[in-house]
């Protein structure tokens, strides 16, 4: 078939791209912004890009268009489809047809953490020869691509509670149907499409609904969120982790670098590896016990955990110039904010950190979280905050209850300006968007390369 994906370059639509084309599909899509890291991969795997919704691009008509959930009615490409009576479906239901029937489903859901966890479970099966599928909404680093059917019946699946598609508003994660499922943590995000936490936990019931009697649940003890989805109902087995867990850990190096497995007061294995930051040691926790489900001891766990390369754009150094870290951040919610800046100060001690933060998110372009933003960067020494254009709410408000040194910007040029003034050898600075932020990355970098000189 020819399939047509319109919203090609987000994290989950790119990476169904390339089981689509896995299976043998001639696949083609279009976007209307298109950047690195996911661009990319799509060229790399042979998937022919288009700019923009020109109806078009549908001529001659494709087999089928899947269309993504960033798009809605009034889209001209979308119009098209419907006006033509092209044939059209989601991106999750068509995985949940052609791609998931007959598979051991190992789904990774909650509010944070979920592409970094996804990685760490596939990467662990891999480790272990069981060869699994996946669709990771981002890019591991220690796989060279972020889906792949595989070649056992296990597959790994990130799980959003983002909606479906403009004509299907049940969260992604109702059409996955897994055996084994991670519920990180559970906190209100997405108001643009949710009014409540009671509404998001009324996804995560009809999530809990379809996993069947021989599955199992992993989920953190003690929070309050995720015991009121279990309380709602729960009909198949289940672990629980953290301190007030069956399963927890406990620090060997304070950043969480070194750490031990431990059941009840029995240490099943210790982990040594690259990341850091007590989020990590939980995402890394879960997936150990997700991939016990499916066989994998502990102690094979950690020994592939050792090998763990990271996640692009989770924390991600992109630089290294002249005794200065640059780092790439997804960070979409004050919560990953908080634990990313304070795992990286564990690591990093008394070096210094300039926060470069874009609030991005369509949760944090309506300011739901703004009372949460200036504690959250309490562990920077420097926060540079960037005022969006089409944000309708002031970042000033921020800015003055900031509890460390923190200034408002309106252009790239002059952040840029500012955090070189800041930097000294020693220093880490951190950029957080959930976009491309303009490309400030790659002109920091470009900047800090010819200050070195």
């Amino acid at each position: 078939m020819h399939i047509h994906i319109l919203g090609i370059c987000g994290t989950f639509m790119g990476s169904l791209a390339c089981l689509a084309k896995e299976l043998g599909h001639r696949v083609t899509g279009s976007d209307q912004n298109v950047y690195p890291p996911m661009s990319t991969q799509l060229e790399q795997s042979g998937i022919e890009l288009i700019s923009g919704y020109d109806p078009a691009q549908l001529e001659p008509a494709p087999d089928l268009v899947i269309i993504g959930n960033a798009l809605s009615r009034g889209n001209p490409a979308v119009e098209a489809v419907l006006k033509r009576g092209i044939p059209y479906t989601s991106g999750p239901e068509w995985l949940r047809l052609h791609v998931l029937p007959g598979k051991w489903v190992l789904a990774v859901s909650g509010t944070h953490g979920k592409t970094t966890t996804a990685s760490l479970l596939a990467w662990i099966l891999e480790y272990a020869g069981m060869s699994p599928g996946f669709l990771i909404g981002g890019v591991t680093q220690n796989f060279p691509v972020s889906a792949r059917l595989g070649d056992t019946p296990f597959f790994v699946i990130e799980a959003d509670e983002y909606d479906s598609a403009f004509f299907d508003k049940r969260s992604k994660f109702v059409h996955y149907l897994p055996r084994t499922l991670i519920i990180n943590n559970l906190e209100f995000d997405h108001a643009d499409i949710f009014n409540s936490l009671a509404d998001i936990q009324r996804q995560f019931h009809h999530l809990m609904r379809t996993l069947p009697g021989n599955g199992r649940v992993i989920y953190p003890a003690g929070v309050e969120a995720i015991e009121q989805v279990i309380a709602q109902g729960c009909w198949s087995e289940s672990e629980t982790i953290g301190d007030l867990g069956e399963w927890s850990t406990r620090n060997i190096n304070p950043d969480g670098s070194k750490f031990s497995v431990m059941y009840g007061s029995k240490v099943e294995a210790d982990v040594h590896w690259e990341l850091n930051g007590e989020h990590n040691v939980s995402n890394a926790l879960a997936a150990i016990l997700a991939a016990r489900h499916v066989g994998v001891t502990p102690e094979i766990s950690a020994r592939a955990l050792q090998q763990f390369k990271g996640v692009k754009r989770r924390l991600e150094c992109i630089a290294d110039t002249h005794h200065i870290k640059v780092y790439d951040d997804f960070a979409h919610h004050p919560t990953a904010i908080q634990t990313t800046l304070a795992g990286l100060r564990a690591k990093v001690g008394d070096g210094k950190i300039i926060a470069i933060i874009e609030p991005r998110s369509n949760t944090m372009r309506l300011g739901i979280h703004k009372s949460a933003l200036a504690p959250a960067c309490v562990d920077a020494d420097d926060v540079l905050w960037y005022q969006p254009p089409d944000t309708d709410w002031d970042l000033a408000d921020v800015v003055n209850h900031s509890p460390v040194p923190a200034k408002l910007y309106h252009d790239l040029d002059s952040i840029i300006h500012d955090a070189l003034a800041l930097a000294e050898p020693d220093t880490h600075i951190v950029i957080m968007s959930n976009g491309g932020f303009g490309g400030l990355h790659q002109k920091l970098v470009a900047q800090l390369n010819k200050h070195a000189l």
